[in-house]
């Protein structure tokens, strides 16, 4: 027997025990048993900072597709910058269950740009959940807002952003906070280092968030090495020789 007809008898035995969805979609990379509620008003107001940083979300370019992870999926902030593909996932309709999502086939791709706490939003965020707290607008793409919930598949997916990653920089001469943001790839930065124009490398550590620090005084152009989650690095070369705080700079990106 061919392959692939004992793959149709297997998917075909799947459906009949009820199984088969789920199934073919782990085989994908698809997880299962996550959520997804809203918070915000329905043009995103309410939702533009967060956990990670990244202040106006709107303004750095992330938009209303971004999300509160729950604390096992936010990871302490390591996954700041991650990208997650949604999909609704069918539920068997009852007086008590309905699924309020439009369409199975219907997929978005969020940002995850904030924390949703413990105990918030009726405790779909409590761990061990994998939950996704979304703007209004984001949740309105896949579901019905008098639902307020709604069942989804999730799985990570590679971050397709717009120009190269950027750096703005805060903090004081003896204490630099950059802001590590639109990163590309992975999209969740695991470790940065840093060097001046006239020192050697000085590894940065994870302040809060998307926010990296290191405690030394550097000058003239600035070098920046970010490393993600799947051990890709790229370094952004000669940083603006006559830097000043609360600029921000450009550099490659991840492909």
């Amino acid at each position: 027997m061919k392959m692939g007809s004992t793959f149709t008898m297997k998917i075909a035995m799947l459906l009949f025990l009820g199984l088969a969805l789920p199934s073919v979609l782990n085989a994908q990379g698809w997880r299962g048993g996550g959520h997804i509620t809203f918070y915000g008003g329905p043009n995103g107001a309410g939702t533009q900072a967060g956990a990670c940083g990244y202040q106006n979300t709107y303004k750095l370019g992330y938009g209303s597709m971004t999300a509160a992870l729950s604390s096992p999926l936010f990871q302490g902030g390591a996954a700041c910058g991650a990208c997650f593909q949604l999909r609704c996932a069918p539920v068997r309709r009852s007086r008590t269950a309905r699924n309020w999502c439009y369409s199975y086939a219907k997929t978005i791709t969020v940002t995850a740009t904030n924390l949703c706490p413990s105990g918030s939003t009726g405790g779909w965020c409590n761990p061990p959940r994998a939950h996704f707290d979304l703007p209004m607008p984001a949740f309105l793409t896949l579901a019905r807002r008098e639902g307020g919930v709604a069942p989804v598949f999730y799985r990570r997916v590679r971050c397709a952003k717009r120009g190269g990653i950027r750096f703005t920089i805060g903090g004081n001469p003896w204490f630099l906070m950059v802001l590590i943001h639109n990163v590309g790839g992975a999209g969740d930065v695991r470790s940065v280092r840093i060097k001046g124009q006239y020192t050697g490398w000085y590894p940065m550590y994870r302040n809060w968030g998307a926010l990296w620090t290191v405690r030394t005084k550097l000058s003239g152009a600035l070098t920046f090495a970010v490393t993600t989650s799947d051990r890709r690095t790229v370094i952004t070369r000669s940083v603006g020789g006559n830097w000043r705080f609360g600029q921000t700079w450009e550099g490659a990106n991840f492909r």
